[in-house]
């Protein structure tokens, strides 16, 4: 049976876009051949006549029963951070609309009593997404409902002029290593999965990393994965800054995890090292951030600074983490402020100028 070709996503995960009778139907798997398989089957279900049998079944499911098979088919593909927020929003999401059935539900009257909750935008988007996901599958029609506006957040980042201030508020702490970590462009996920077998310190105080592998929260605590979140996030980099490189070899442990504070315990710890620097308060991901740009302020290619930073995509790059600080806003428009005024100095005066015409 025919079907269209498997594609890999950066995660490393397999998908199939299927067009059934005009609806659109992804099919995912963790490898090549189990997506192919399982886009088979839905095929041929199709063809059988299974899927409009199902569509009848699927009215008389509640909302909690559908995101539950969905979670339950899905498992085993999502990430352990990704299937706790799904549980969260399958527990503590639309409260007086999840025992009902999928047939009574007034869907646009369910947004907006959520609303009302009061939730954020975002998160209200995020699980409608569970919401319409788990309804495709079980054939269930996804109705058409207007969500709130996410509103773009202006994220916070560690000016240039902020970066050492900060290395010395967290100099001498329990939470040094890591905090230099974030602000050498990990993840925090990265951050907790560094193990010290992965860390190479030499003689001349120079250093490297391998970042392979990491921790995330999940339905029953931090778990660790044996992946990164994508295939750029695997990767070697140089310890950059020379605060982490004697904070690793002061270090009296050389074996296991090289951070074992809880992730909740280290961004209060970042954020009251912001604020004894006097510096923008910053959480453990606005670090990564702070990298970023510093790399901007100092060219660094984009290239070198998605390779160390572990990012595959460099539209994600340009529009979530390289933000221009005032200062460099300030030295480009004086660039180009001073080349128009260099241009004008060395006109040639307009009286000087020689004739161009017929009789020049």
């Amino acid at each position: 049976m025919k079907i269209p070709k498997a594609r890999k996503l950066p995660s490393g995960k397999w998908y199939i876009q299927l067009r059934l009778n005009g609806e659109s139907i992804y099919v995912t798997g963790s490898t090549e051949t189990e997506c192919i398989h399982e886009a088979q089957l839905i095929k041929a279900e199709h063809v059988a006549g299974r899927r409009a049998e199902l569509r009848k079944e699927a009215k008389d499911l509640t909302l909690k029963e559908a995101q539950e098979r969905y979670l339950a088919a899905h498992k085993a593909v999502l990430s352990p951070a990704t299937v706790r927020s799904y549980d969260a929003y399958i527990n503590h999401r639309w409260t007086g609309y999840r025992d009902k059935a999928l047939a009574k539900i007034q869907w646009q009257q369910m947004i907006n009593d959520e609303l009302a909750v009061p939730v954020s935008a975002k998160t209200l988007k995020n699980a409608w997404g569970l919401v319409s996901a788990s309804l495709k599958d079980v054939g269930y029609p996804v109705p058409e409902v207007k969500l709130a506006q996410v509103p773009v957040k202006d994220l916070d980042y560690l000016r240039p002029e902020e970066i050492m201030p900060f290395c010395d508020a967290v100099k001498g702490k329990s939470y040094e290593i890591p905090a230099l970590l974030l602000l050498h462009g990990m993840r925090l996920s990265e951050v907790l999965g560094l193990t010290w077998d992965r860390v190479k310190l030499n003689k001349d105080k120079t250093g490297s990393m391998t970042i392979s592998g990491a921790v995330v929260r999940g339905p029953d605590g931090l778990e660790r994965k044996a992946t990164n979140k994508n295939k750029s996030s695997s990767r070697t980099v140089p310890v950059l800054i020379p605060q982490l490189y004697e904070a690793l070899a002061a270090s009296q442990q050389k074996e296991g995890p090289v951070v074992g504070i809880h992730p909740s315990n280290l961004l209060d710890d970042v954020k009251r090292a912001c604020k004894r620097a006097n510096v923008t308060v910053c959480g453990c991901h606005d670090l990564r951030r702070s990298f970023l740009s510093l790399c901007y302020h100092l060219n660094i290619s984009e290239r070198q600074t998605m390779q160390w930073a572990g990012y595959s995509d460099i539209r994600t790059m340009h529009a979530t983490y390289i933000k221009l600080s005032e200062a460099d806003s300030s030295r480009d428009a004086e660039t180009v402020r001073t080349f128009f005024q260099n241009a004008t100095q060395n006109a040639t005066p307009a009286e000087e100028a020689p004739e161009i015409g017929p009789h020049a």
